[in-house]
Protein backbone atom coordinates (compact mmCIF):
# COMPACT_ATOMS: atom_id res chain seq x y z
CA UNK A 1 0.00 0.00 0.00
CA UNK A 2 1.12 3.77 -0.63
CA UNK A 3 0.73 6.33 2.08
CA UNK A 4 0.64 9.80 1.89
CA UNK A 5 1.39 11.03 5.26
CA UNK A 6 0.25 14.41 5.62
CA UNK A 7 -0.43 16.76 8.15
CA UNK A 8 -3.32 17.13 7.55
CA UNK A 9 -4.96 14.30 6.08
CA UNK A 10 -3.58 10.87 5.60
CA UNK A 11 -4.35 8.70 2.42
CA UNK A 12 -4.16 5.16 1.29
CA UNK A 13 -3.84 3.75 -2.37
CA UNK A 14 -4.13 -0.02 -2.88
CA UNK A 15 -2.96 -1.85 -5.95
CA UNK A 16 -6.18 -2.74 -8.06
CA UNK A 17 -8.22 -0.25 -5.37
CA UNK A 18 -6.76 2.94 -5.65
CA UNK A 19 -7.63 5.45 -2.59
CA UNK A 20 -8.76 3.23 -0.06
CA UNK A 21 -8.93 5.91 2.91
CA UNK A 22 -8.88 9.46 3.05
CA UNK A 23 -8.94 10.61 6.80
CA UNK A 24 -7.81 13.95 8.74
CA UNK A 25 -4.24 13.31 10.82
CA UNK A 26 -5.90 13.94 13.96
CA UNK A 27 -5.73 11.54 17.13
CA UNK A 28 -7.58 11.97 20.36
CA UNK A 29 -6.37 11.27 23.53
CA UNK A 30 -6.71 11.08 27.10
CA UNK A 31 -5.18 14.12 28.39
CA UNK A 32 -1.86 13.56 30.33
CA UNK A 33 -1.54 10.05 28.13
CA UNK A 34 -1.10 8.48 25.18
CA UNK A 35 -4.12 6.47 25.01
CA UNK A 36 -6.18 6.76 22.60
CA UNK A 37 -10.16 7.66 23.07
CA UNK A 38 -12.90 5.13 22.08
CA UNK A 39 -10.70 1.53 22.18
CA UNK A 40 -8.50 3.47 19.98
CA UNK A 41 -10.86 4.30 17.68
CA UNK A 42 -10.89 8.09 17.92
CA UNK A 43 -8.57 8.79 14.73
CA UNK A 44 -8.73 10.66 11.74
CA UNK A 45 -12.39 12.10 10.99
CA UNK A 46 -14.17 10.97 15.05
CA UNK A 47 -11.00 13.12 15.89
CA UNK A 48 -11.42 15.94 13.80
CA UNK A 49 -14.70 16.55 14.86
CA UNK A 50 -13.40 17.12 18.38
CA UNK A 51 -10.59 19.82 18.03
CA UNK A 52 -11.38 22.62 19.52
CA UNK A 53 -14.25 21.37 20.89
CA UNK A 54 -12.70 18.26 23.75
CA UNK A 55 -13.52 19.20 27.50
CA UNK A 56 -10.12 19.12 29.74
CA UNK A 57 -9.65 15.38 29.96
CA UNK A 58 -9.63 15.29 26.59
CA UNK A 59 -6.83 16.57 24.03
CA UNK A 60 -7.57 15.98 20.26
CA UNK A 61 -3.36 15.84 18.53
CA UNK A 62 -1.98 16.23 14.79
CA UNK A 63 0.88 14.49 15.46
CA UNK A 64 2.67 16.01 12.35
CA UNK A 65 3.68 19.48 12.29
CA UNK A 66 5.26 20.70 9.09
CA UNK A 67 5.03 17.47 7.24
CA UNK A 68 7.12 15.42 10.26
CA UNK A 69 6.51 13.28 13.00
CA UNK A 70 6.25 15.45 16.27
CA UNK A 71 4.72 13.06 18.67
CA UNK A 72 6.38 9.70 17.98
CA UNK A 73 3.82 7.60 19.59
CA UNK A 74 0.23 9.25 18.63
CA UNK A 75 1.93 8.91 14.83
CA UNK A 76 2.25 5.15 15.65
CA UNK A 77 -1.08 4.60 16.48
CA UNK A 78 -2.46 6.73 13.93
CA UNK A 79 -0.63 4.69 11.51
CA UNK A 80 -1.75 1.42 13.06
CA UNK A 81 -5.13 2.24 13.16
CA UNK A 82 -5.02 3.30 9.39
CA UNK A 83 -3.21 0.16 8.36
CA UNK A 84 -5.57 -1.92 10.05
CA UNK A 85 -8.21 -0.31 8.62
CA UNK A 86 -7.14 -0.91 5.63
CA UNK A 87 -6.51 -4.64 5.83
CA UNK A 88 -10.07 -5.14 7.29
CA UNK A 89 -11.01 -4.44 3.57
CA UNK A 90 -8.10 -6.07 1.74
CA UNK A 91 -7.32 -9.12 4.24
CA UNK A 92 -3.25 -8.79 3.69
CA UNK A 93 -1.20 -9.29 6.36
CA UNK A 94 2.07 -6.86 7.07
CA UNK A 95 1.93 -4.90 3.79
CA UNK A 96 4.89 -3.32 2.10
CA UNK A 97 3.90 -0.04 2.14
CA UNK A 98 6.07 3.17 0.76
CA UNK A 99 5.26 6.53 2.38
CA UNK A 100 5.92 9.45 0.80
CA UNK A 101 7.88 12.40 3.09
CA UNK A 102 8.96 16.03 2.42
CA UNK A 103 12.03 16.75 0.10
CA UNK A 104 13.43 19.11 3.18
CA UNK A 105 13.34 16.37 6.05
CA UNK A 106 16.50 14.69 7.75
CA UNK A 107 17.64 11.78 8.34
CA UNK A 108 16.74 11.58 12.00
CA UNK A 109 13.22 12.68 10.43
CA UNK A 110 12.87 9.78 8.35
CA UNK A 111 13.27 7.34 10.63
CA UNK A 112 10.93 8.17 12.85
CA UNK A 113 8.79 7.75 9.58
CA UNK A 114 10.16 4.53 9.38
CA UNK A 115 10.17 3.14 12.57
CA UNK A 116 6.28 4.40 13.04
CA UNK A 117 5.73 2.29 9.99
CA UNK A 118 7.47 -0.80 10.97
CA UNK A 119 5.77 -0.71 14.59
CA UNK A 120 2.22 -0.21 13.53
CA UNK A 121 2.51 -3.46 11.18
CA UNK A 122 3.97 -2.74 8.25
CA UNK A 123 6.25 -5.54 6.98
CA UNK A 124 8.69 -3.77 4.75
CA UNK A 125 9.12 0.42 4.57
CA UNK A 126 10.06 2.27 1.69
CA UNK A 127 10.33 6.20 1.90
CA UNK A 128 9.85 8.25 -1.58
CA UNK A 129 10.06 12.31 -1.60
CA UNK A 130 6.56 14.13 -2.22
CA UNK A 131 7.56 15.81 -5.13
CA UNK A 132 8.57 12.46 -6.58
CA UNK A 133 5.80 10.77 -5.50
CA UNK A 134 3.29 13.68 -6.66
CA UNK A 135 5.27 13.88 -10.23
CA UNK A 136 4.08 10.15 -10.76
CA UNK A 137 0.59 10.51 -9.44
CA UNK A 138 0.28 13.47 -11.70
CA UNK A 139 0.96 11.09 -14.39
CA UNK A 140 4.30 13.72 -15.94
CA UNK A 141 6.83 11.78 -17.88
CA UNK A 142 8.95 12.20 -15.34
CA UNK A 143 11.22 9.25 -16.91
CA UNK A 144 12.00 11.26 -19.85
CA UNK A 145 14.97 13.20 -21.54
CA UNK A 146 12.70 16.10 -20.47
CA UNK A 147 12.15 18.60 -17.67
CA UNK A 148 8.58 18.48 -15.36
CA UNK A 149 7.86 20.70 -12.50
CA UNK A 150 5.33 19.93 -9.66
CA UNK A 151 4.38 22.15 -7.14
CA UNK A 152 3.17 20.29 -4.27
CA UNK A 153 1.17 22.35 -2.01
CA UNK A 154 0.04 20.43 1.10
CA UNK A 155 -0.97 21.00 4.91
CA UNK A 156 2.52 21.60 6.59
CA UNK A 157 4.65 21.85 3.48
CA UNK A 158 5.30 22.94 0.03
CA UNK A 159 7.53 20.98 -2.26
CA UNK A 160 8.86 22.60 -5.38
CA UNK A 161 10.61 20.05 -7.84
CA UNK A 162 12.39 19.92 -11.63
CA UNK A 163 12.39 16.09 -12.74
CA UNK A 164 14.07 14.32 -15.31
CA UNK A 165 15.06 11.31 -16.06
CA UNK A 166 13.10 10.05 -13.21
CA UNK A 167 15.04 11.79 -10.50
CA UNK A 168 14.94 15.26 -9.21
CA UNK A 169 16.91 18.15 -10.65
CA UNK A 170 15.93 20.82 -8.65
CA UNK A 171 13.53 21.12 -5.59
CA UNK A 172 13.08 23.11 -2.46
CA UNK A 173 10.90 22.54 0.23
CA UNK A 174 9.47 25.39 2.31
CA UNK A 175 7.56 25.03 5.47
CA UNK A 176 4.85 27.16 4.56
CA UNK A 177 1.66 25.85 3.13
CA UNK A 178 -2.87 25.15 3.44
CA UNK A 179 -1.93 25.30 7.48
CA UNK A 180 0.13 29.07 7.51
CA UNK A 181 -3.12 30.38 4.94
CA UNK A 182 -5.44 29.07 7.70
CA UNK A 183 -3.50 30.86 10.41
CA UNK A 184 -3.14 34.33 8.65
CA UNK A 185 -7.19 33.87 8.01
CA UNK A 186 -7.40 33.52 12.17
CA UNK A 187 -5.07 36.56 12.71
CA UNK A 188 -6.76 38.52 10.19
CA UNK A 189 -10.25 37.78 12.58
CA UNK A 190 -8.54 39.14 15.40
CA UNK A 191 -6.74 42.77 13.90
CA UNK A 192 -9.52 43.50 11.99
CA UNK A 193 -12.63 42.15 13.88
CA UNK A 194 -11.21 41.22 17.26
CA UNK A 195 -13.04 37.75 16.36
CA UNK A 196 -11.04 34.70 17.85
CA UNK A 197 -12.23 31.89 15.56
CA UNK A 198 -10.93 28.38 15.07
CA UNK A 199 -8.66 26.06 12.90
CA UNK A 200 -11.71 24.48 11.13
CA UNK A 201 -13.51 27.57 10.52
CA UNK A 202 -10.37 29.16 8.86
CA UNK A 203 -10.42 26.51 6.82
CA UNK A 204 -13.87 26.49 5.95
CA UNK A 205 -13.52 30.31 4.70
CA UNK A 206 -10.02 29.75 2.99
CA UNK A 207 -12.20 26.50 0.89
CA UNK A 208 -15.29 28.28 0.48
CA UNK A 209 -14.55 32.11 -0.49
CA UNK A 210 -11.02 32.60 0.22
CA UNK A 211 -9.11 33.04 -3.22
CA UNK A 212 -5.41 33.54 -4.69
CA UNK A 213 -6.81 35.93 -7.44
CA UNK A 214 -10.23 37.97 -8.44
CA UNK A 215 -12.24 34.86 -9.88
CA UNK A 216 -15.79 35.63 -10.85
CA UNK A 217 -18.01 37.54 -8.40
CA UNK A 218 -16.54 38.58 -4.86
CA UNK A 219 -18.78 36.84 -2.01
CA UNK A 220 -19.23 36.76 1.58
CA UNK A 221 -19.62 34.30 4.35
CA UNK A 222 -20.68 34.55 8.26
CA UNK A 223 -18.59 34.04 10.82
CA UNK A 224 -18.97 32.93 14.29
CA UNK A 225 -16.37 33.04 17.18
CA UNK A 226 -15.87 34.29 20.68
CA UNK A 227 -15.45 38.40 20.80
CA UNK A 228 -11.97 38.97 22.30
CA UNK A 229 -12.95 42.41 24.06
CA UNK A 230 -16.02 40.93 25.92
CA UNK A 231 -15.33 37.42 25.70
CA UNK A 232 -18.91 36.72 24.35
CA UNK A 233 -20.08 34.63 21.01
CA UNK A 234 -20.65 37.02 18.37
CA UNK A 235 -21.32 36.57 14.39
CA UNK A 236 -19.87 39.25 11.81
CA UNK A 237 -19.53 38.92 7.59
CA UNK A 238 -15.95 38.43 5.87
CA UNK A 239 -16.05 39.22 2.59
CA UNK A 240 -13.80 37.04 -0.14
CA UNK A 241 -11.76 40.70 -1.29
CA UNK A 242 -10.25 40.48 2.38
CA UNK A 243 -9.53 36.98 2.76
CA UNK A 244 -7.48 37.26 -0.27
CA UNK A 245 -5.85 39.79 0.90
CA UNK A 246 -5.23 38.04 4.05
CA UNK A 247 -3.64 35.24 2.54
CA UNK A 248 -1.11 37.38 0.17
CA UNK A 249 1.51 36.20 2.74
CA UNK A 250 1.90 32.75 2.36
CA UNK A 251 1.05 33.13 -1.03
CA UNK A 252 4.31 35.38 -1.11
CA UNK A 253 6.31 32.66 0.35
CA UNK A 254 5.54 30.08 -2.56
CA UNK A 255 5.46 32.47 -5.35
CA UNK A 256 9.45 32.63 -4.19
CA UNK A 257 9.94 29.55 -4.14
CA UNK A 258 8.70 28.52 -7.58
CA UNK A 259 11.44 31.30 -8.89
CA UNK A 260 13.80 30.31 -6.65
CA UNK A 261 13.75 26.81 -7.76
CA UNK A 262 13.13 28.14 -11.65
CA UNK A 263 16.12 30.58 -11.18
CA UNK A 264 18.67 27.53 -10.08
CA UNK A 265 17.46 25.30 -13.44
CA UNK A 266 20.17 24.58 -15.85
CA UNK A 267 19.16 26.06 -19.53
CA UNK A 268 17.66 22.90 -21.13
CA UNK A 269 15.46 21.84 -18.26
CA UNK A 270 14.49 25.63 -17.95
CA UNK A 271 14.32 25.49 -21.96
CA UNK A 272 11.80 22.34 -21.57
CA UNK A 273 9.30 24.34 -19.01
CA UNK A 274 8.72 26.66 -21.18
CA UNK A 275 6.74 24.30 -23.08
CA UNK A 276 5.90 21.52 -20.60
CA UNK A 277 4.91 24.17 -17.99
CA UNK A 278 3.83 23.58 -14.17
CA UNK A 279 1.78 21.40 -12.67
CA UNK A 280 0.09 21.81 -9.47
CA UNK A 281 -0.87 18.90 -6.83
CA UNK A 282 -1.98 18.69 -3.00
CA UNK A 283 -4.44 20.57 -1.50
CA UNK A 284 -3.56 23.75 -1.91
CA UNK A 285 -3.87 23.74 -5.43
CA UNK A 286 -7.88 23.84 -5.09
CA UNK A 287 -7.31 27.79 -3.71
CA UNK A 288 -9.34 29.40 -6.36
CA UNK A 289 -6.75 31.59 -8.26
CA UNK A 290 -3.31 30.11 -7.22
CA UNK A 291 -2.51 28.87 -11.21
CA UNK A 292 -3.23 32.56 -12.35
CA UNK A 293 -1.09 34.19 -9.88
CA UNK A 294 1.92 31.55 -10.21
CA UNK A 295 1.43 31.76 -14.19
CA UNK A 296 1.99 35.94 -13.99
CA UNK A 297 4.76 35.30 -11.79
CA UNK A 298 6.65 32.80 -13.73
CA UNK A 299 5.32 33.94 -17.50
CA UNK A 300 4.78 29.53 -17.79
CA UNK A 301 1.92 27.59 -18.30
CA UNK A 302 0.00 26.35 -15.09
CA UNK A 303 -2.24 23.68 -14.82
CA UNK A 304 -3.82 21.79 -12.03
CA UNK A 305 -3.11 17.99 -11.83
CA UNK A 306 -6.60 16.01 -12.04
CA UNK A 307 -7.72 15.21 -8.36
CA UNK A 308 -4.27 17.15 -6.73
CA UNK A 309 -5.36 15.58 -3.57
CA UNK A 310 -4.74 12.58 -4.11
CA UNK A 311 -2.01 13.09 -6.47
CA UNK A 312 0.99 11.99 -3.75
CA UNK A 313 -0.77 8.54 -2.72
CA UNK A 314 -1.54 7.32 -5.80
CA UNK A 315 1.77 8.09 -6.83
CA UNK A 316 3.74 5.97 -4.11
CA UNK A 317 1.43 3.11 -5.12
CA UNK A 318 2.85 3.74 -8.57
CA UNK A 319 5.94 3.33 -7.24
CA UNK A 320 5.42 0.72 -5.51
CA UNK A 321 3.92 -1.46 -8.15
CA UNK A 322 7.06 -0.60 -10.28
CA UNK A 323 9.76 -0.69 -7.00
CA UNK A 324 12.25 -2.78 -9.52
CA UNK A 325 12.42 0.34 -11.86
CA UNK A 326 12.60 2.32 -8.99
CA UNK A 327 15.99 0.50 -6.84
CA UNK A 328 18.23 2.63 -7.28
CA UNK A 329 16.41 5.57 -6.28
CA UNK A 330 14.61 3.76 -3.13
CA UNK A 331 18.04 2.18 -2.02
CA UNK A 332 20.16 5.44 -1.74
CA UNK A 333 17.16 6.86 0.48
CA UNK A 334 17.72 4.19 2.82
CA UNK A 335 21.41 4.26 2.80
CA UNK A 336 21.58 8.00 4.08
CA UNK A 337 20.20 6.44 7.15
Amino acid sequence: MGIDLGTCNTLVCVRGEGIVLNEPSVVAVKKGTNRVLQNGNAVGWVAKEMLGKTPGSITAIRPLKDGVISDFEITESMLGYFIRKVQGRSRFIGPRVVIAVPSGITAVEKRAVLDSAERAGARRVYLVEEPMAAGIGAGLPIVEATASMIVDIGGGTTEVAIISLADIAECTSVRVAGDDMDEAIINHMKKTYNLMVGEQTAERLKMEIGSAAPVGEETTMEVRGRDMISGLPRKTVVTSEEIREALQEPLSAIINTVTRTLERAEPELAADLVDNGIVLAGGGALLHGIDVILSNATGLDVRIADDPMTCVARGTSIYLENIEDWKNTMESDLDEL
